[in-house]
């Protein structure tokens, strides 16, 4: 009998705490309630220059975090409402703009859908740069609002590229960084087509930051470019990737490989300009998986150079390319001009010495004992004591 009334008082007590909780929660709601309709009520009784005012005063509220992302969503719906007749009105406009912050500095997702109609109606700069600053917050993982700053942003490029310079341009800026703070992959294209749309240089760089920002295999998008795209175009993703912190050495010499490849069966400029860029890349990376296309670039800056086609700085970035290669074919190829312009020499006694330098040096970093006999019949030659010395150096390095 004790144990069964002792559960039953257990059980009654249970209920009747449950039974406050749920009391003490509902009064709790309805308080929660009571805020919020308050500040609505007081939002929608007052002036309209008034309204901008009573959201900045619910934000200060203490208990603000328990409504305020409903009432910055009902002050977007009065807008998306009186917008129409009133998005020149200043005071709407000051109005649209502070919702549009706060409900992107609350979080409120909720306000996604809202916020980018309000964007479609208002076309002053002020509420459309709070509204993208909001989206780029808000929007994340949302397909339907990345694809609509994506076509916005392609829009802009389009009517630039026309020949139309008179943009919005921290409204261009705010699209452009907003997609960066989104950082989707399907952005790439629209942000590297604004890069290389020729903007003013702060709106470049603003595009190269979201650009690095970007989410996904950053090298996939760039290899793409440079394989498939015009050459101004190859090159600029060449830059964007080959200079970058963002991608790993190998990442970036893979791209310079890629870039190498490319330019060297094209001709014009840009294609020289390209190959040229890539191969100071490969030199600074040393980056020997692209041994047997640095040796084809080498043959080919060789040839020019003999026909007054190529600049000897050319040839001599070429030949120190080769330098870094760590392959046969490398020494080899090299070994063969160090012989014959030891064989010139001897001849005519003519010979450039800035060439001859930068290929036993190369040599010597490459340190393959095939080239010791070449080497060291530099010694036999008329030669100047410097390359003499750079000879005598070189043999030193060669490895047995």
């Amino acid at each position: 009998m004790n144990n069964s009334k002792f559960g039953t008082r257990f059980l009654t007590s249970f209920f009747l705490f449950g039974l406050f909780f749920v009391l003490l929660s509902g009064k709790r709601l309805d308080a929660q309630e009571s805020i919020l309709t308050s500040y609505e009520r007081n939002f929608i009784r007052s002036s309209l220059a008034a309204k901008t005012g009573i959201l900045k005063d619910a934000a200060t509220d203490e208990r603000a975090g328990e409504f305020i992302g409903s009432l910055y969503e009902f002050a977007l719906q009065f807008a998306l409402t009186n917008g129409p007749m009133l998005r020149d009105d200043p005071d709407m406009i000051a109005l649209v703009a502070a919702a549009a912050k706060g409900a992107g500095d609350g979080g409120n997702r909720d306000s996604v859908r809202s916020l980018w109609e309000l964007f479609r109606i208002f076309q002053d700069s002020y509420s459309r740069v709070e509204i993208l600053n909001a989206l780029g917050i808000l929007g994340k993982g949302n397909p339907q609002i990345i694809g609509n700053l994506n076509q916005l942003l392609e829009d802009q490029n389009r009517v630039y590229r026309a020949g139309n310079i008179n943009l919005n341009y921290p409204v261009l800026g705010a699209c452009i960084t907003a997609l960066g703070a989104l950082g989707d992959d399907s952005s790439f294209p629209f942000l590297f087509s604004a890069m290389i749309a020729g903007y003013p240089q702060s709106i470049t760089q603003e595009t190269l930051k979201a650009l690095d920002s970007i989410q996904g295999n950053y090298k996939d998008y760039l290899i793409e470019v440079i394989r498939n795209n015009p050459f101004p175009e190859k090159a600029a993703a060449f830059r964007i990737g080959a200079y970058n912190a963002k991608l790993k050495p190998a990442e970036r010499g893979e791209l310079a490989q890629i870039a190498l490849e490319v330019s060297l069966d094209a001709s014009g400029s840009p294609a020289a300009a390209l190959r040229y860029d890539a191969i100071t890349v490969l030199t600074r990376l040393k980056w020997s998986p692209a041994s047997s296309l640095a040796l084809r670039n080498f043959y080919r800056v060789l040839t020019d150079f003999t026909n007054n086609a190529a600049p000897r700085e050319r040839l001599l970035e070429a030949i120190t390319c080769l330098g870094v290669m760590d392959s046969t074919e490398a020494a080899q190829a090299l070994t063969l001009q160090l012989g014959f312009i030891n064989s010139q020499t001897e001849r005519t006694g003519e010979y450039n010495e800035a060439v001859i330098l930068a290929i036993i040096n190369a040599l010597g970093e490459l340190g393959d004992k095939a080239a010791f006999d070449h080497l060291l019949y530099i010694s036999y030659l008329n030669y100047p004591d410097r390359i003499q010395a750079s000879a005598r150096e070189a043999l030193n390095l060669l490895k047995w």
